[in-house]
């Protein structure tokens, strides 16, 4: 579902939120079929909030430009999402996790076609 122009228009649309919030997208990486995004946000924003943020702002638009949204699912988002808190962690090693999470073993993309 996520590919082509609606991948394009789903960057723009996280970029355009974040930017609107005052957030800083460190990392985003969309696939067919997840979106993975590290956020850097002011502290007094929940996780929650911020994840609701973007996948309902997301939504709304996406489905309304892309009609195809709407008939092939009844929501573009499941309800559920995974948040983990960088905390002491620094930004910089979280970025690397995310960025070599493949290169892990047992990892889906190890081996094979990567594309």
């Amino acid at each position: 579902m996520l590919g082509g122009s609606v991948a394009t228009r789903l960057h723009e649309l996280i970029e355009q939120k974040a930017a609107e919030k005052g957030w800083e997208i460190a990392t985003l990486e969309i696939a067919p079929d997840y979106v993975r995004v590290f956020v850097r946000h002011d502290p007094k924003a929940s996780a929650s909030y911020v994840a609701n943020q973007f996948k309902g702002f997301t939504s709304r638009v996406l489905r309304s430009e892309f009609p195809h949204l709407k008939s092939r699912m009844p929501t573009l988002w499941s309800s559920s999402f995974f948040v983990v808190s960088a905390g002491t962690l620094s930004a910089d090693a979280m970025e690397k996790y995310i960025d070599t999470q493949w290169e892990r073993p047992g990892s889906k993309k190890q081996g094979g076609d990567n594309s």
